[in-house]
């Protein structure tokens, strides 16, 4: 077991990789009541393509299919694992996003049943063509749900708008039709190959005896056998620069038109160092220019284009990225002129060295706040450590970001080719 202590920030992770592969972090806590534990493995939505683990030719499964699993997993025939934590006391919850798919509790006491439930569960598969085709009523009213939300509707319609190949323009969940089509061999061919432990993370955060710990998780891995661990082949189709579609409308049953205008960051495969720095420098810039105290912000508010609705987020990974800014918005073509000509000024836009520490501050305080919470804590342990990266060494590379690196990401962050721009318009009777 390795030990890492982290003086600047009063922290000592524990890891070790299991004789089957598992990643295994502790993060003791030893003031908080609660402990929070997240078994991932590194399948989301965007894994449609990929080698079977044990075969030698691609496959492609249907949309949704990671997803589906994640449902899925929780069914053990006889009993369900929801209702298991809830008899140990304990809150357990799901979710599945592009690139992962995470399994998590939440406790006060029992923690080691916790652990030992979190990691049976989602280490013993339990498919039938009978519950697969039962669940697929659930998945669909759940597709249908969000597909009635606006704000939902607009955020995929953007992706869409962005994206013409990568699979991140779909629906986590999938379509109607390709939710109908998943079948049980779907499941577990996904399983086998993507559930693998050498694929897998779980991350253990708050009241805890570490050895005692990790003796407990290596005790409850040894007891189970797996197949020799594999490299796994993904697949994903080439995707131009530009954006697919540079404006849309669409329409739905809102009162106040909304907008949002959506900047395709990149679309290669990018280095570790590289997806760090884009992704603090871009939520740094995005903050500065349009956070509630910024410039843009304020000139937008202030001539009555935006309302208390308008936000900005952005989303970076190895393959893709987009940063996102929407508001309902009473003229929409007006806050998408204006919003993509702010965009396009910051070409020539030079900071300067007190604004730019005061950045680096901010940020740094950000990061800072959010590690007051095991949740967030913890997840990004696994985010950073499944792409390379530290998550408790962010503070020291927002540190070594320099003046000079700011400029330079700002005279290449916006190309008028890489914006899309997507309407909600309230229907008309």
């Amino acid at each position: 077991m390795l030990s890492t202590t982290y003086e600047n920030v009063d922290e000592t992770i524990y890891t070790e990789v299991l004789d089957n592969g598992l990643t295994v972090c502790l993060l003791p806590r030893q003031g908080l009541s609660k402990t929070y534990g997240i078994f991932t493995t590194a399948f989301g939505a965007t894994d449609m393509t990929f080698v079977p683990i044990g075969q030698s030719k691609k496959t492609t499964v249907p949309l949704g299919v990671a997803h589906f699993l994640e449902h899925k997993m929780f069914d053990k025939g006889d009993h369900d694992a929801f209702a298991d934590f809830s008899k140990l006391g304990s809150a357990a919850n799901a979710y599945t996003n592009s690139t992962e798919t995470a399994y998590l509790f939440s406790a006060t006491e029992k923690v080691k049943e916790n652990v030992e439930l979190l990691l049976d569960f989602v280490q013993d598969p339990y498919f039938t063509e009978e519950t697969v085709e039962k669940e697929k009523g659930i998945i669909t009213q759940e597709a249908q749900m969000y597909a009635d939300n606006p704000d939902q509707r607009l955020y995929m319609s953007t992706l869409e708008a962005l994206f013409e190949h990568h699979p991140v323009r779909y629906e986590v969940l999938g379509t109607l039709e390709s939710i109908n089509n998943i079948t049980k061999d779907d499941l577990y061919t996904c399983y086998h190959t993507f559930y693998h432990p050498s694929n897998m993370t779980l991350c253990i955060a708050g009241q805890m005896d570490v050895e005692e710990m990790m003796d407990f998780i290596r005790a409850n891995q040894n007891e189970k056998e797996f197949a020799p661990a594999d490299d796994i082949q993904r697949f994903t189709p080439e995707e131009p620069k530009a954006v697919y579609e540079s404006k849309k409308t669409i329409s739905m049953p809102v009162s106040t038109p909304k907008c949002m205008v959506g900047i395709k960051e990149y679309s290669e495969t990018i280095s570790e160092d590289e997806l760090r720095n884009r992704t603090l420098l871009t939520s740094m810039m995005l903050s500065y220019f349009f956070g509630s105290s910024g410039p843009f912000y304020k000139e937008l508010y202030d001539e009555g284009i935006i309302d208390f609705s308008f936000g900005a987020e952005t989303l970076s990974e190895q393959d893709y990225g987009y940063s996102l800014l929407s508001s309902n918005a009473q003229d929409p073509e007006m806050f998408a002129q204006r919003v993509k000509s702010l965009l396009l000024s910051t070409k020539t836009y030079q900071l300067d060295e007190v604004s730019f520490e005061r950045m680096k501050k901010r940020k740094i305080g950000s990061l800072l706040r959010g590690m007051n919470s095991i949740e967030n804590v913890a997840e990004n342990i696994i985010w950073h450590n499944n792409r390379g990266l530290d998550y408790f060494k962010l503070i020291p590379a927002i540190e070594a970001l320099t003046l000079e690196e700011a400029n330079n990401f700002l005279d290449s962050w916006i190309e008028e080719d890489r914006i899309s721009i997507v309407t909600m318009l309230p229907e008309q009777d």
